[in-house]
């Protein structure tokens, strides 16, 4: 029994899940490590900055105490932009975990399904109906409408001519839909140049121009998507092994890629709308938090949302740190941090595949 269960796992190019306590116990010991990791990025992220702050004078500030200034500087800006991060974070690392579960696709990232490219359109389209003047808590719904759009759209696509949606064909159809809806973003950007002005600045991917309002409506869509990834935890890891075992063991295909589908849309739709479209995050926090605990979606979802907020964030602090005039967007932080370290995470698996 665990020699077919082996084979049908290397044939679909996935390791099964550990069983036992002891990768749990271990699991866990990394995803509380983890957790103070991001704890200290998110200090890190409230006292530096153009003026580094000192860690009491931070505190006094959280409180309502202290110097002005600093109480500005904290409450104002700096406080709206980490949890901004951290929204943002556990939506992109929990999409990211997701995806390639429902793909089975180890580069698979919220941008291959089109739902990225989904919610880009919504925004342009809001922007475009307010003549550009359209702020976050405006667009955050077209967001979400056009990231549900895609997914719904994608998914039918993937169905045609069968009774459940494939990896591959989710895949390709996502990768038709993406370039064509992108191509569509950019007409519409093209041809009124107040949209532009404002889908420039959004395009970029930022942490910064998001107040606390912002952010409050999306805690419980976020909380309540990443969840439900948590719930599907077991199902994900049923159908890593393959449709047939996961059939085999009781999990209702369509139903789970169905609530994947939900979770990814609501996700990505929110991410996209407060920061942009932030590249890497997901793809990057994937590959990490696997070599990190292995192939259990138990602990892959849960060590996904700690790890991507702190790479997040702590690009966005880096971001802050390096330079001398205004900050560099976050977008452009992950995206010079997450591919060389994509390459050389690839690398060094490839190596110690080789040695082993």
């Amino acid at each position: 029994m665990s020699s077919s269960r082996a084979a049908v796992s290397t044939e679909h190019g996935s390791s099964p899940p550990a069983a036992g306590t002891g990768p749990l116990l271990r699991g866990g010991a990394i995803l509380l490590i983890a957790a103070v990791v991001l704890f200290g990025v998110c200090v890190a992220s409230l006292a530096i900055g153009a003026k580094s702050i000192p860690m009491s004078e931070v505190v006094a500030a959280l409180f309502g105490q202290g110097d002005d200034s600093v109480r500005v500087i904290i409450g104002d800006w700096r406080l709206s932009r980490t949890v901004v991060g951290l929204v943002c974070g556990v939506a992109l690392g929990a999409a990211g975990v997701v995806i390639g579960a429902l793909t089975r696709n180890p580069i698979a990232d919220p941008g291959l399904l089109g739902v990225n490219a989904g919610a880009a359109l919504g925004v342009v389209i809001g922007l475009t109906l307010s003549g550009g003047a359209m702020g976050v808590t405006g667009y955050t719904w077209f967001a979400f409408a056009g990231a549900g759009a895609a997914a719904v759209i994608v998914y039918l696509l993937s169905m045609i001519g069968q009774a459940t949606a494939s990896p591959l064909r989710l895949a390709l159809s996502g990768v038709a839909l993406a370039a064509v809806l992108s191509g569509v973003t950019q007409l519409l950007v093209f041809v009124d140049e107040s949209v532009l002005d404002s889908f420039r600045f959004w395009r970029i991917g930022s942490l910064a121009a998001r107040d606390l309002a912002d952010v409050v409506p999306l805690v419980p869509y976020v909380l309540g998507a990443a969840l439900l990834a948590l719930v599907l935890c077991r199902a994900l890891n049923a159908l890593s092994l393959g449709d047939r075992t996961a059939v085999a063991l009781g999990v209702n295909l369509g139903v789970v890629r169905f609530l994947g589908f939900i979770v990814v849309t609501v996700l990505c739709g929110a991410a996209t709308a407060l920061a942009g479209p932030i590249a890497f995050v997901g793809l990057l926090v994937f590959h990490i938090a696997r070599y990190l605990v292995g192939a259990d979606y138990r602990l892959l979802v849960p060590l996904s949302m700690v790890l991507a907020p702190t790479l997040l964030l702590g690009a966005d602090v880096l971001g802050r740190a390096i330079s001398d005039g205004g900050p560099v967007p976050v977008g452009v932080m992950t995206a010079f941090v997450g591919s060389p370290a994509l390459i050389a995470l690839i690398v060094w698996s490839r190596r110690l595949g080789a040695e082993s």
